[in-house]
């Protein structure tokens, strides 16, 4: 396992997902600055910081509560995208792009939870066998 949040595959890609949302909303108008531009940011950061919050638990219950918190957000994200869409400040491209993205995230975010509930019972097992 990663030895530090930074070098998890799914923060880095939070990361360059919260990047670009930041990108695409410096050039949204401006008066959505205080509800969607506001919104979308703090969701796509939201992603992150839970993935890197997860990262610094020990317990495996409260790193997949994180994790789960962060799956989350990625829905927020992919909504607030969607209505970015539906008011035309995103191409269908550049929409269609951050889907898909924030799609293989959640994916790989569902895949790390469970190796983690996989380690979590491995682990119970192994203290069993040897108490």
């Amino acid at each position: 396992m990663a030895s530090d949040f930074k070098d998890l595959k799914i923060w880095q890609e939070a990361y360059r997902l919260s990047l670009a949302v930041y990108k695409i909303t410096a050039k949204f108008p401006t008066e959505e600055k205080f509800s969607l531009v506001d919104q979308l940011r703090r969701s796509s950061i939201s992603v992150a910081a839970n993935i890197a919050e997860s990262a610094g638990r020990y317990h495996g219950k409260d790193k997949i509560n994180l994790l789960i918190i962060a799956r989350g957000s990625i829905c927020e994200t992919r909504s607030h995208l969607l209505i970015a869409l539906g008011l035309k400040y995103l191409s269908k491209e550049k929409s269609e792009e951050l889907e898909n993205d924030y799609e293989i995230l959640s994916k790989q975010t569902n895949s790390f939870i469970g190796f983690l509930k996989k380690q979590k019972s491995t682990n119970q097992l192994t203290n069993q066998l040897t108490n």
